[in-house]
């Protein structure tokens, strides 16, 4: 049919091939039977969603539950991109060999697309949909509907009637099909007679292909599994698209932000670029993005207008004290950084759609209403807080406690389509990993994590797995480039100085890095690069090669393969903690020679009597 070549899609604004993507399984169930996840084709970009309608969702997750299966390595151009088994099957997925990035949509010219521009996509005239023309009509349509989403000039009515006119053609095309059963090959007909027993070709032929009416005789049957995967295809498709308008009618996203968050897979994402092309609102905008990217808005029902409530009023709680680093600003980070630990590490893989919720809310909530002030200050100021926390990471509680008190407010109630027991587990994952983030935790979270991994055949529990990403995510600024993490530092510091005035009008002493007339800039960072994230992120990677590593058949010494290379993570972080460690020292040179001449100058110039 006409759009069923199948090619890669991702929402990040490029073509990928297979063996850039994290692969995972889909199924839903619908009257046409089980459906599993195919890729969209190629003339669907990003682009055509993004411009009008934000930005599009990640490819579908499994709505049965059946979510923590890892997925296959793919392969190459051409070959076999993944295996699914459902049951005694084996599902075969393969990929396109065409590359979908820089090029041109196969088959388009400029004279079909002078054509498509003229196109009248009023639905008043068109011809039967089980007609022969419907065919060539609808195919024409959806054509012309995705080159004006590219430019943003469809709205969202024509594009619904449209997309219900191109799948009642569908439809019709796969009753069709089926008259056809017994006249043409199939996979199933291909085993061979004595290859299974002929129970079981009855339950594969009745479970996993459509039937024909009872009024063939049972010599002519040939079920088929192609025409099914066919309808299929175009109905994940127009499915896709209808649901992407739907989540996003009401979240419209400025162009200069959707320019921005095509970025959103980089490790060194640049937030400031985001809060600027947002006009100080990067929460509102990134996290309706992921959450719409990840599924979690019509996995769990999420109302957008509830959403977008929820995520202003987050917003306005993390501007509430003006602080320079514990702001929205920092939120976003850490968030886009939890995202692509999810993402393009292949975490996301591992996890159901519940704890992914749980993970990016958690993220996004971890500092909600910051002081700007230390749990140590708080504490030894005796304030409000650590009354009521008991002296006990009194920043996290309070975090957790007021982000769930809005939870609780009808408007910007985000959970209240969960059911009882998934609201428990994710409760329970917020508050666990949000409190590991308390950093008194941080060298005990780090060594029960490293004993841990020494054992022979480690098991990691989900809810200290996500914690210590959490963390690490929470630390990851000197991690990423320079001119990032160069202007973290100095907004940290202010801060930190600012707790210094406090601590100077309340009498109490200076807290470390917080006297700004007493300061080494450069050796603290080379500390906490060498002391702090740089061991953090060297112990968050081995989990995740654990995690994440394919698991191996026994197999003998004679079986195997001398020149396999074993699981390796990608690890941008690296570079940039070298790199940066390597600015930092470079500067402490420079600030000791410039300390050593002040003092120079200080015992050259002779005090006055009066002095």
């Amino acid at each position: 049919f006409f759009f069923l070549t199948p090619e890669n899609y991702f929402p990040d604004g490029a073509h990928k091939t297979s063996s850039e993507l994290p692969t995972r399984t889909t199924s839903q169930t619908t009257h046409y039977g089980t459906i599993f996840e195919i890729h969209l084709p190629e003339c669907c970009t990003s682009d055509a969603i993004t411009t009008k309608h934000s930005v599009a969702s990640p490819p579908d997750r499994n709505l049965r539950d059946e979510r923590s299966r890892p997925s296959p390595p793919p392969a190459s151009n051409g070959q076999l991109n993944s295996v699914t088994e459902q049951g005694p099957l084996t599902i075969v997925r393969r990929s396109s060999g065409r590359k979908g990035a820089g090029g041109s949509k196969e088959g388009s010219t400029p004279q079909e697309e002078v054509c498509l521009d003229a196109l009248d996509l009023e639905t008043d005239h068109l011809p039967p949909f089980d007609t022969p023309d419907a065919c060539d009509k609808a195919a024409l349509r959806l054509r012309g509907l995705l080159q004006q989403l590219q430019r943003g000039e469809i709205s969202a009515e024509i594009l619904q009637k449209n997309l219900l006119y191109a799948a009642k053609v569908l439809e019709a095309v796969f009753i069709d099909e089926t008259k056809r059963l017994a006249d043409e090959d199939d996979e199933l007909s291909e085993v061979q007679p004595d290859a299974v027993p002929p129970e079981v070709r009855e339950w594969l032929a009745s479970t996993f292909t459509r039937q024909l009416g009872t009024t063939r005789r049972k010599s002519d049957e040939k079920p088929k599994f192609k025409s099914v995967a066919h309808a299929i295809r175009a109905g994940i498709f127009v499915d896709r698209i209808y649901r992407r308008v739907n989540n996003t009618a009401l979240m419209q996203f400025p162009s200069e932000v959707v320019r921005v968050l095509k970025t959103l897979d980089d490790w060194s994402f640049d937030v400031f670029a985001l809060h600027e092309s947002a006009q100080g609102q990067p929460i509102k905008y990134l996290s309706y993005d992921l959450l719409n990217r990840y599924g979690i808005l019509h996995k769990f029902k999420i109302v957008p207008a509830t959403l977008e409530n929820f995520l202003l009023r987050i917003e306005e709680g993390y501007c509430k004290y003006k602080n320079p680093y514990h702001n929205n600003l920092h939120a976003t980070d850490v968030t886009q950084t939890v995202h692509y630990m999810l993402c393009k590490t292949g975490l996301m893989n591992w996890l159901t759609d519940l704890e992914i919720f749980a993970t990016l809310v958690a993220a996004l909530i971890h500092d909600f209403e910051h002081t700007g002030t230390t749990n140590n200050f708080h504490v030894m100021s005796g304030t409000e807080s650590a009354l009521l926390y008991n002296d006990r990471a009194v920043l996290e509680n309070h975090h957790i406690s007021a982000s769930f008190r809005l939870l609780k407010e009808d408007d910007c109630n985000i959970l209240q389509n969960l059911s009882r027991e998934e609201y428990r587990e994710f409760r329970t994952l917020v508050i666990d990993m949000v409190l590991a983030t308390d950093m008194s935790f941080h060298f005990q979270q780090l060594k029960n994590m490293r004993n841990l991994l020494t054992l022979a055949e480690p098991t990691v529990d989900k809810s200290k797995a996500l914690s210590l990403v959490l963390h690490c995510c929470d630390i990851s600024h000197p991690a990423k480039k320079w001119q990032l993490h160069y202007r973290w530092t100095t907004s940290l510091l202010e801060e930190f100085f600012r707790q210094g005035d406090k601590e100077r009008e309340l009498g109490l002493p200076f807290s470390p890095l917080c006297d700004r007339n007493n300061i080494m800039i450069a050796e603290s960072q080379i500390g906490f690069i060498d002391f702090i994230v740089d061991p953090s992120m060297a112990v968050c990677s081995d989990m995740l090669e654990v995690i994440l590593a394919p698991e191996k058949p026994p197999a003998s010494k004679e079986t195997e393969n001398e020149n396999e290379q074993p699981f390796s993570l990608v690890k941008p972080w690296v570079v940039c903690l070298t790199e940066n460690k390597k600015h930092w020292k470079e500067k402490a040179v420079a600030e000791a020679a410039q300390k050593k001449k002040e003092d120079e100058i200080k015992v050259e110039v002779p005090l006055k009597p009066s002095e």
